[in-house]
């Protein structure tokens, strides 16, 4: 039997055999698509009735090699083998990979097993359809899932009614963390809702200095007003009032949104969304806005895309693939020349002598590397030195703290897969002081009675002792072992 000749010169023939429900469905999909097809089954009335449809079809029996033989598939791009007899799909698999073994080759299993036997055979991709059709389900609960959290975050935005709503990022905020209050800001104004965007501290980064300036965010500090001036608070990038926030830590919270692992017995508020398996809060606020329809502005794209890379570390580090079609939503949308000036912003000398300050200062035990990098005018600059020292030879896991008048900040990242960064900072330093995932986490601790400690090199040198000892001793290092 030889296939119909190609009418349309840019396409070839698909092979289908077996024109039972998905041969079927498929057959009608590449008709809509305009590709050429000829279908094979050995059930004649079925034949017949894809004939009625003006579908090229003939009878046969793909499990008899005559029938196999009798096919020319020179010119066929694809042959799918779909139908429900596992000896027969199994007899034309391996004709087919005999006499043309570039042509691909689609196979239906039926079970988990019969489909790695597929795989072993040759097959370029099987078909499992109880696996396509739970995936099909899911992907539906997801998207009600996400419609239900769209609706259930306006309740409380709602009721904000004629106030303000305050949106407050962590201290020294990111730019995950900006981004996403962004994100906040522009939903509530999509039903009428006053907001404003509050921190504590310093963005320090010159990234997140040019994000700021470039795309005119209107971040305010909390100094400029009280809580009592806001008819309700948002804790974006945060899950519990007085952690790494300005808030007291008996404030009533009306939405919480964050993507860092927390207890949640210790989270309270209206609206909940935590999303430990995403790798940054500008997805999660993303995923809001394609589900509540709102048009996102060049600034706000260029924004939370930013966010997104940033706290992916380029979709290195805790990326989930929603991470991925957010910012592939994102990206046509964003303001490219915008991006770049952001990206490449001249390095202050801060950050220059922090990274100086952990190169000199850095102490190796096996394959972790603590720095003290001293006394620091801001804490983003440990971030990037120890982004830097991962990158040493046999180095997995690297530590670089600095201290305040009256706290130590702690910045981490790890390589090392057997190690959960944010799980190991946390009981070292407290759950209240530390966090993160498992490549990247930080803490803030409090100094406690040694900030009255007057000689600035002995507190460095009890912050150094305390440091190291706790870490070392979670993550079950000798501290007197050197590399």
């Amino acid at each position: 039997m030889i296939i119909p000749e190609v009418k349309n010169k840019t396409s070839l023939p698909y092979v289908i055999l077996g024109s039972g429900g998905i041969g079927f469905a498929v057959a009608k999909e590449l008709e809509k698509q305009g590709k050429p097809f000829i279908v094979v089954d050995k059930d004649e009335v079925k034949v017949e009735t894809l004939r009625d449809q003006d579908f090229e079809a003939i009878v046969g029996d793909i499990g008899d090699l005559k029938t196999l033989e009798s096919l020319d598939i020179k010119k066929a791009v694809a042959i799918l083998i779909l139908s429900s007899d596992v000896e027969a799909n199994k007899t034309a698999l391996n004709y087919f990979k005999k006499v043309s073994p570039d042509t691909h080759v689609i196979v239906r299993a039926l079970n988990p097993t019969n489909r790695d036997e597929l795989e072993n055979m040759g097959a370029d991709f099987v078909i499992l359809p109880s696996k396509v059709v739970a995936n099909v389900v899911v992907r539906s609960l997801n998207r009600a899932e996400s419609s239900m959290r769209a609706r259930d975050l306006l309740k409380p935005l709602k009721k904000v009614g004629d106030g303000t709503l305050a949106i407050i990022v962590h201290d020294n905020p990111d730019p995950d963390a900006i981004s996403s209050a962004m994100a906040l800001k522009e939903i509530a104004k999509s039903i009428g809702v006053e907001s404003k965007i509050l921190y504590r501290g310093e963005s320090g980064y010159q990234e997140n200095k040019a994000l700021i300036n470039l795309l005119k965010i209107p971040l305010e500090r909390i100094e400029k007003y009280s809580l009592e001036d806001f008819n309700k608070i948002a804790l974006i990038e945060g899950s519990i009032p007085g952690v790494n926030n300005f808030l007291p830590k008996e404030s009533e919270i009306g939405i919480i949104i964050d993507h860092h692992p927390a207890d949640m017995e210790k989270v309270n508020a209206e609206y909940i969304d935590i999303r430990p398996n995403l790798g940054a809060t500008a997805t999660i606020m993303t995923k809001y806005l394609q589900e509540l329809d709102i048009p996102i502005k060049k600034e706000l794209a260029t924004a939370l895309i930013y966010g997104i890379r940033t706290d992916t570390n380029d979709f290195k580090r805790n990326t989930d693939p929603s991470d991925l079609t957010s910012a592939a939503f994102l990206y046509p949308l964003a303001d490219h020349d915008i991006l770049a000036q952001i990206e490449t912003p001249p390095m202050s000398s801060d950050t220059l002598d922090v990274l100086g300050d952990a190169i000199k200062n850095r102490k190796i035990r096996g394959s972790y590397l603590i720095s003290n990098v001293g006394f620091i005018r801001s804490r983003d600059s440990l971030a990037k030195a120890a982004d830097y020292l991962l990158n040493l030879e046999a180095v997995s896991t690297v530590l670089v703290f600095g201290l305040s008048e009256d706290q130590i900040y702690i910045s981490g990242r790890s390589k090392d897969i057997r190690l959960n960064l944010g799980d190991a900072m946390s009981r070292a330093f407290g759950e209240k002081n530390a966090g993160g995932h498992a490549t990247s986490a930080g803490a803030q601790i409090p100094l406690g009675v040694f900030s009255e400690t007057k000689d600035k090199q002995t507190l460095m040198r009890l912050a150094e002792e305390a440091v190291m000892k706790k870490f070392f001793s979670i993550v079950g290092v000798e501290e007197e072992e050197e590399a």
